[in-house]
């Protein structure tokens, strides 16, 4: 089991009655600690608010973690003049934030008090370095050829300003106002070494919510994430993080981040009867399952025909083209956030996927799918890519350790 998988609320769940309690103290350590400065008695918190993640480990949080209710986006420059000096200062500085405030405690300097009674909920804070960050940090030759540009696709719409990036941040949590808090103080502490390039923010199903755990559904309603590789898998690792052996080995044990802004035309979709919107997916949607039958789980039967002749998953649907099994095994770990940004004066909305998907390598992984899918995905149609980014995550770092300091210090 992955380091940052083995959650306060996994850990709850198997030390029994008695160890749970001290277990439970110690997730919410920070309203402890602020129960003992300020005299009051430290705010109860529910199972939700007490799940505390750890900030180092083999990999970093925020990849494999389950997915968070509310999630933000932010990627910076660095400002002119800076350097590799004042980058290693600023993850230095980012890192032992993300290691307090994710052990549900305040920022050390001029925090905000917006999350001091909310306890860690899951909160996740993860950092990755763009294709320019190289540049900035006279690190060309650190550069992974897994930051190459992605190619254009032809259903790209992408705007610049909210593309790419030097640095990049993805904060998630289980409580709007601890996502916000983190969000709030990695900006503040930033100070004068970066400044923000874009900020996208984003949702998902409360944790707790269902009886059971279960597959997130988008904004069009399709359950999303079905196919996703998962830890257990004996080639899970193989797919998800890099390799330790390489030349560079400052990434072992991390992954590579592609990040896109879909926009889904929501008005057109709704149009469409039940039918043929589950033909444009090959997935029933009452319950994620194959046209072909079963459960969700259920392989996809391509080969199956209808008795009129035609295939029952079109050839053209969306499950069907992107089937690791047509795309010589190619798999990625999608772990989106939806969005909603307003509605425009037409009554259309702003609103979508914030697609994040996780892999050892981007030209083995999203590039093949999204080929094959820019050729001839029937869900193009319904949807619009615009923004995008590209982003090595180092692995997490030891104890003592900042994220990016065998990179930054080599």
């Amino acid at each position: 089991m992955h380091d940052q998988e083995i959650s306060r609320r996994r850990l709850l769940g198997t030390v029994g009655a008695a160890g749970a309690a001290g277990l439970a103290l110690g997730a919410a350590g920070g309203a402890v600690a602020h129960a003992a400065a300020t005299g009051d008695a430290p705010t109860a918190l529910a199972e939700v608010g007490s799940t505390e993640l750890a900030f180092h480990g083999t990999h970093q949080a925020g990849i494999t973690t389950p997915l968070q209710a509310r999630g933000h986006l932010i990627a910076f420059d660095l400002t002119a003049g800076a350097g590799r000096t004042e980058a290693a200062a600023l993850l230095r500085r980012w890192s032992a934030l993300a290691g307090e405030l994710m052990a549900g405690r305040p920022a050390a300097d001029g925090d905000t008090g917006v999350a001091l009674d909310a306890g860690p909920s899951s909160l996740t804070v993860t950092f990755g370095f763009g294709r320019t960050f190289f540049d900035r940090t006279g690190l060309v030759t650190q550069r992974p050829p897994g930051l190459d540009p992605l190619p254009a696709f032809s259903s790209d719409q992408l705007d610049p300003k909210r593309s790419n990036g030097d640095l990049w941040v993805q904060i998630g949590a289980d409580d709007a106002l601890v996502a916000f808090h983190a969000l709030r103080a990695i900006q503040k502490a930033a100070g004068e070494a970066a400044r923000v390039r874009w900020q996208m923010n984003g949702f998902n199903r409360s944790p707790g919510a269902t009886g059971k755990p279960m597959t997130a559904r988008n904004l069009m309603g399709q359950v999303d994430g079905t196919r996703n590789p998962k830890p257990p898998e004996p080639d899970f690792d193989r797919r998800i993080f890099v390799p330790s052996g390489t030349k560079y080995d400052w990434l072992a044990g991390g992954s590579y981040a592609v990040v896109r802004r879909i926009r889904m035309l929501l008005d057109d979709w709704e149009k469409l009867p039940l039918s043929k919107q589950e033909a444009v997916i090959g997935r029933r949607k009452s319950d994620g399952a194959p046209l072909t039958g079963g459960t969700e789980t259920t392989e996809l039967a391509l080969d199956e025909t209808g008795p009129d002749g035609k295939l029952v998953i079109p050839d053209n649907a969306h499950a069907r083209i992107s089937a690791p099994e047509q795309n010589g095994g190619a798999a990625m770990l999608r772990r989106p956030f939806s969005f909603h940004d307003g509605i425009g004066a037409d009554g259309t909305p702003d609103a979508g996927l914030l697609f994040v998907c996780w892999q050892a390598d981007p030209l083995r992984g999203f590039v093949p799918v999204q080929r094959k899918l820019d050729r001839g995905d029937a869900l193009s149609a319904f949807i619009r890519h615009e923004a995008s980014g590209l982003f090595a995550v180092p692995g997490g770092p030891k104890d003592g350790e900042y994220v990016g300091q065998r990179l930054l210090e080599s």
